[in-house]
């Protein structure tokens, strides 16, 4: 009875080959290849600075970090044992290029983030218009974007980093968003009393206040593209999702248990480093 449902299938998939083809055709040698070439060489520059210093250098620089921002003993030693852990396992260097991956997946989705969201937050009818887009880049399957992603890019870091800060960025606009816009009104109009402009109002009120929950918004971006490295490993991208991979294609579980170790361990690091310091 409802067999012309199915009788004329939409040509959407052949469709959205067509796209990619035409990107490949004429995007490819003046877009594609050189956006590739600039985010391996970053990713690899990174990497090769952080594999070069000694990890004892990198260990104490953190700790210093750490002790700078919070006073906090313990966290200090939990921070010491997390990394002579990683070190002692033999994934200090695959940690290290995971970490320069997720650096630079995390500062460009926040660089571009932070001020969609502010502008989102002062004109509601564009946060109308990318929220169901916002929506799509969370829910659809990491996979599929990965595809057109590899076919326009090619294997590497940069389909892994790309696909990364689609999955990735609508944290930061959509925490943003929610900081801004919950500032206060009294807050806004005593600016506004003392002669403030939009753009002080802006940098003087509505930051400082939004500024813990843009501060999440920082913490939730490093740890979807830390929830990532398994998927940029499938395409490339080093570091422990590489290891992740094989492991799963050895059915090797020690190898697996370790790399997953590894992995929560950095996002625990990276998550107690990001997070908003508690005032007293």
């Amino acid at each position: 009875m409802f067999n012309w449902v199915t009788d004329t299938k939409l040509p959407f998939g052949h469709m959205m080959q067509v796209v990619i083809e035409f990107f490949q055709s004429y995007c490819t040698t003046w877009f594609f290849d050189p956006l590739r070439l600039v985010i391996e060489s970053v990713v690899s520059a990174t990497s090769t600075v952080l594999t070069f210093l000694p990890p004892p250098v990198i260990i104490l620089i953190i700790l210093v970090f750490a002790y700078w921002r919070f006073r906090s003993i313990g966290l200090m030693i939990f921070i010491l044992l997390g990394c002579l852990f990683i070190w002692n396992q033999g994934y200090w260097e695959d940690t290290m290029k995971t970490v320069a991956l997720v650096a630079w997946s995390a500062a460009v989705a926040m660089v571009i983030g932070i001020p969609v969201g502010v502008m989102s937050a002062h004109r509601p009818k564009w946060y109308r218009v990318i929220h169901p887009i916002l929506d799509m880049m969370q829910t659809l399957p990491t996979l599929v974007y990965l595809i057109p992603m590899v076919a326009l890019f090619r294997l590497g870091a940069a389909p892994g980093l790309i696909a990364t800060l689609i999955f990735a960025l609508p944290a930061p606009i959509r925490l943003t968003y929610l900081g801004i816009s919950s500032t206060p009104t009294a807050l806004k109009e005593a600016g506004e009393a003392f002669g403030s402009t939009k753009r002080q109002l802006l940098w003087k009120v509505e930051l400082p206040h939004a500024m813990p929950t843009i501060m999440a918004g920082v913490t939730q971006c490093i740890m979807l593209s830390l929830s990532m490295v398994v998927i940029a490993g499938l395409v490339g991208a080093e570091g422990l999702g590489v290891d992740v991979v094989r492991a799963m294609g050895q059915f090797n579980i020690p190898r697996g248990f370790e790399a997953g170790a590894c992995i929560v361990i950095l996002a625990i690091i990276l998550d107690r480093l990001c997070r908003v310091k508690e005032a007293h």
